[in-house]
């Protein structure tokens, strides 16, 4: 029941990401300029400090994810989404959506990079680490 409750929590926040998508004016793989791929899409803002969790988080992160999500989760233009956007906050997209991602992939929906594949390798701390130091980037650029 639970795992049930947790696929139709994630279906309701996907479909509610479509609708935050069109409304935001956040760069977007529809508007950019085809020939910039590799370039970040969002400006991204550091903390001035992480926890240890965070700076964990920050290092498994720049290993397994930067390769498509950008430094800082900024996005790249042809490889895959900002983390650092609204529709990444907290109460759209839980904590477990980044587990779940992580751990089996995800079917494309608010971006056209096509599906993202699970990550190999990693554990369920090193996922809590990295969303912990996601979590800490949003925050710092308004996103809660």
């Amino acid at each position: 029941m639970t795992s049930r409750l947790l696929w139709l929590l994630a279906a309701v926040l996907l479909a509610g990401g479509t609708y935050l998508l069109t409304q935001s004016g956040q760069h977007t793989p529809e508007t950019a300029n085809p020939s910039s791929d590799g370039v970040t899409m969002v400006d991204v803002t550091l903390p001035a400090e992480f926890t240890e969790q965070q700076s964990l988080g920050k290092q498994a992160f720049e290993g397994n994810c930067a390769t498509c999500h950008g430094e800082n989760a900024g996005g790249l233009v042809g490889n895959g989404p900002p983390l650092i956007h609204k529709i990444y906050e907290p109460s759209h997209h839980g904590d477990g959506a980044f587990l779940m991602a992580a751990r089996q992939g995800v079917r494309a929906h608010h971006w056209k990079f096509g599906d993202m594949p699970p990550v190999e390798g990693l554990t369920n701390s090193d996922i809590e680490n990295i969303v912990a130091y996601v979590r800490a980037v949003q925050r710092e650029n308004g996103i809660n």
